[in-house]
C-alpha cells in the first residue's frame, strides 16, 4: 500500500511519538490539573512541558489544547469575534468558513473572502481591498490543503499590525513545515493540527495566541479551578480547557515537535524534492495541474480530463492500493477559484516517510490510465 493522503493525517508515526503515546496510557493516566495528589501532578507537569515546547517553537504566549484543529479554529473565531467585520481568504477550510457563515447568519459579524490575484500565492494587496473601518480580524490559511498555494504571512502580518487588525493563521498544513515566530511575523493567533505535519496522533488540536488578545470560552464546564463558582474562570489556559485533556495525544504532540525540530531541514528538503519531482513528471502528461511550480510544500493537485476525481481516487485505491484524496477537500471557495466545483480534484500529499519509488509507481499508473483512456477494472 502507498499512502499519499498525509494532508488529511500522516499515516506513519515516528517511534518516539509512539512511545510517548504509550507512556500516556501507561504512566500518565491521572487527570491533569484536577487533583493535588502526586499522580495528577505528575501528569500535569508532562502536559505543561508540551505547552512549553509549543511556546518555544512559536514565540507565542498562551497555549490552549483542544480536541482537534477544527475545535481550535472555532475557539479562536467564535471566542474572539464579538462584532465587526472579518476578512478570510479563498484558501480557507470549512473549519473557518462555516463558523464565519453562522456568525454572519446570526447577525454577529460580516465577512468578506479575499481572492488571490497571483498564481501560487496570496498577497496583502488581495486582502487590503476588502478591509473596512470595522475590520477586526483577518484569517489566513498559510498553506492550502487543496493545492499547496501559500499566503505571504510575514507581509500580511506586518501590514495588519500597522492597522491594529488581528491576524489568525490556520497552520493545519504548514505546522511542522514552517518555522514560526508569532511576534516577528505579526501573528496574533495560530492554530495547529498536530496529527499532520507534527506526526502526532489524532485527537488533539492547539491554539496559540499572544497577550492582549482576549478569547471567550465556547465550551463551559469543569476546569479544576474556582469549582464553587458557576461562572467560567477567565484565566488562561484553564478557562478555555474545560473537561479532561487528551493526555496521550498531547504527549504524542510533544514528541512530534521533538521529531520535527530534530529533522526539520531533512523534512523540508524531502517535501520540496518529492513535490518538484511529481510536478516535473506530471507536467509532461496531458493532465490538468492545479499546483504552482514554485509551491513545493508536499501538496500536489491534478485531474485527468474527463475522469471524476473521486472515481479516480477510488480506482487507484482498489486497483493499485494507492491512497490519494479526491473530491472537494472541505474547501469550497478554493474549488470555486480553481474551476473544479463540478468534480473536485485529486490531491497527492507527502510526508517524510514517502519515497521516490512510491511516486514513480503513481506516475507509471497514471501513464497506464492515460494510455488506456479509461479506468479498466
Amino acid at each position: 500500500m502507498i499512502y499519499f493522503d498525509n494532508s488529511a493525517s500522516t499515516l506513519v508515526k515516528p517511534k518516539n511519538v509512539q512511545r510517548a503515546v504509550l507512556s500516556g496510557v501507561s504512566f500518565y493516566t491521572a487527570n491533569p490539573g484536577r487533583s493535588a495528589h502526586s499522580e495528577a501532578i505528575k501528569t500535569a507537569l508532562e502536559v505543561e512541558s508540551v505547552r512549553q515546547k509549543v511556546r518555544k517553537i512559536t514565540n507565542g504566549d498562551n497555549v490552549i489544547f483542544t480536541g482537534g484543529c477544527t475545535m481550535a479554529l472555532n475557539l479562536a473565531i467564535r471566542g474572539f469575534c464579538n462584532g465587526g467585520h472579518v476578512v478570510c481568504t479563498e484558501n480557507e477550510h470549512n473549519s473557518v468558513l462555516r463558523p464565519l457563515y453562522h456568525l454572519e447568519k446570526d447577525g454577529k459579524i460580516t465577512f468578506s473572502v479575499a481572492k488571490q490575484a497571483q498564481s501560487g500565492i496570496l498577497k496583502f494587496e488581495d486582502i487590503e481591498k476588502h478591509l473596512q473601518n470595522d475590520t477586526k480580524l483577518v484569517i489566513c490559511n498559510h498553506i492550502s490543503n487543496v493545492n499547496g498555494d501559500i499566503c505571504d504571512i510575514e507581509e500580511i502580518g506586518g501590514k495588519l499590525k500597522e492597522r491594529g487588525i488581528a491576524l489568525l493563521v490556520d497552520a493545519a498544513q504548514s505546522g511542522g513545515h514552517v518555522k514560526y515566530d508569532m511576534k516577528k511575523m505579526g501573528i496574533d493567533m495560530l492554530v495547529f493540527s498536530p496529527h499532520k505535519g507534527f506526526y502526532a496522533p489524532q485527537g488533539v488540536g492547539c491554539l496559540v495566541f499572544n497577550d492582549g488578545i482576549e478569547i471567550a470560552p465556547i465550551i463551559y464546564g469543569g476546569t479544576g479551578t474556582h469549582s464553587l463558582e458557576l461562572e467560567q474562570p477567565n484565566e488562561y489556559p484553564e478557562g478555555l480547557e474545560s473537561g479532561t485533556l487528551n493526555t496521550p495525544a498531547i504527549l504524542g504532540f510533544g514528541a512530534g515537535i521533538d521529531f520535527v525540530e530534530e529533522n526539520f531541514s531533512f523534512i523540508k528538503e524531502k517535501m520540496e524534492d518529492l513535490t518538484t519531482y511529481i510536478h516535473y513528471e506530471f507536467s509532461k502528461l496531458p493532465l490538468k495541474i492545479y499546483t504552482a511550480t514554485e509551491n513545493t510544500t508536499g501538496v500536489f493537485a491534478f485531474n485527468i480530463p474527463g475522469i471524476d476525481s473521486t472515481e479516480l481516487a477510488n480506482f487507484l485505491n482498489e486497483k493499485y492500493q494507492i491512497c490519494v484524496r479526491g473530491g472537494y477537500h472541505c474547501a469550497p471557495k478554493k474549488h470555486e477559484s480553481l474551476g473544479t466545483t463540478d468534480g473536485g480534484c485529486v490531491r497527492v500529499s507527502f510526508s517524510l516517510f514517502n519515497t521516490f519509488q512510491e511516486v514513480e509507481r503513481l506516475i507509471m499508473v497514471i501513464k497506464h490510465i492515460l494510455k488506456s483512456n479509461k479506468l479498466s477494472k
